[in-house]
């Protein structure tokens, strides 16, 4: 019996040895550095300029951080800023095959009377009963706002405009445009028909990201159709080379709005302006935000995406530890001169078992600025992680055990 229990009892040593260490690995990771800062340079940063408008945001295009904003959540009435919405319906359709940039697009009674020639707002001059390829509608509603080239389009889309309407807040909803609501594809004036400064810039951040080429339509400055030139009617287009889009609206109701978006150098800001007095105050307007973000902030990368930013240790697994780090760069967007506020933390579980897989969420980076919650971010598991063989199971079976007396 003696020769069986020494094993036994070396054995029970080496746990509580190995059981030490093991407790050792899982204490709590501290804060994760953040790459060197630059040069510190304080630089004082105003109060963002007086705007003339009912709402406005000025959003960060990496970030989608607000950096500014004035009743951003408050309701109001979008005019041809709709379009945007439809724009983005459109090019989802487009990409999921659905229809096609070649499609030749019959201009309905509907949206010839609706948005033609014979009524107030903006058009594109479409003859009733014509065949009109579906990319020049695409041009003569964002360059020229024409109202029967986003009707045309939404009926060639969904089969009629009401349902197109559903299929935009179905996408809304997806975006995360949680105050928004939409009856038709044109913006003209209708009942329950609403939306808010911040969510025109969360949909004109996912149009900019998920269809690139689309959006670049928006640069243009003018359209022919039908042997009718016009203009687009974002002005900022003339006025700062580094703007590339949006859209213009404007209703007696909704007053004059700007969905303005410029690039400089790798940093690109979104100012939204909704129910200015004139079409030079919403223009000034928006110029002002646009530079205000640009001279007084500064986006940061402060995680890599695939790269390990903790090992814990993994029990019962083929690998003693797992890489955990982040899917996409973690970027976020300060004060001038605010860098050294930021700070990371980590939050894991103190015991990881195995298996794991690939992209599976382990725990959380935790980014504050001086104290406050800027941003969460989910820790995942870098490689797969699958279980160890019977004895490695078994061995670690052992050493959770010891590990387990120890915090008692």
């Amino acid at each position: 019996m003696n020769l069986f229990r020494r094993p036994l009892h070396i054995l029970a040593v080496a746990a509580l040895v190995f059981g030490v260490s093991a407790v050792a690995q899982q204490t709590p990771p501290k804060p994760v550095p953040s790459v060197p800062a630059p040069a510190a340079v304080q630089v004082p940063v105003p109060p963002p300029p007086d705007v003339d408008a009912t709402a406005w945001v000025l959003m960060d295009y990496a970030t989608g951080q607000v950096l500014a904003s004035k009743n951003p959540d408050q309701r109001v009435v979008p005019a041809s800023i709709t379009k945007v919405m439809t724009d983005y319906v459109i090019s989802a359709q487009v990409a999921a095959g659905k229809i096609h940039l070649t499609d030749q697009v019959n201009i309905s009674e509907h949206a010839w009377r609706a948005g033609g020639a014979g009524t107030d707002g903006s058009t594109s001059f479409l003859k009733l009963n014509s065949q009109v390829p579906l990319k020049d509608l695409l041009y003569g509603m964002i360059i020229q706002s024409g109202n029967d080239s986003a009707i045309a389009l939404a009926e060639h889309t969904a089969g009629s405009e009401d349902t197109f309407a559903s299929l935009m807040n179905a996408y809304a909803k997806q975006l995360g445009m949680v105050n928004s609501h939409f009856v038709n594809a044109s913006g003209y004036p209708a009942d329950n028909h609403y939306t808010t400064a911040h969510d025109v810039a969360i949909m004109t951040r996912a149009l900019i990201h998920d269809y690139p080429e689309d959006y670049a339509i928006s640069a243009i400055k003018e359209f022919e159709w039908n042997g009718i030139k016009q203009g687009n009617r974002n002005t900022l287009l003339w006025r700062d080379p580094s703007v590339d889009g949006v859209k213009t609206g404007h209703t007696a109701e909704a007053g004059f709005c700007l969905d303005a978006s410029a690039k400089r150098g790798d940093q690109r800001m979104i100012a939204i302006v909704m129910g200015a007095s004139s079409e030079k105050a919403r223009a000034d307007s928006a110029m002002a935000l646009l530079n205000y973000g640009f001279r007084f902030f500064e986006t940061h990368k402060l995680y890599e995406a695939g790269k390990a930013q903790a090992s814990p240790r993994l029990w019962k697994g083929q690998d003693d530890q797992l890489p955990l780090g982040v899917a996409e760069d973690v970027l976020v967007t300060v004060k001038t001169g605010d860098y050294d506020k930021l700070k990371a933390t980590m939050d894991i579980p103190s015991t990881l078992v195995a298996p794991y897989k690939k992209g599976q969420q382990v725990g959380t980076l935790h980014v504050t600025e001086d104290g406050q919650p800027i941003e969460d971010v989910p820790l995942v598991a870098l490689n797969d992680a699958p279980e160890g063989g019977f004895f490695k199971r078994l061995w670690d079976s052992i050493l959770l055990w010891f590990h387990g007396s120890g915090k008692k």
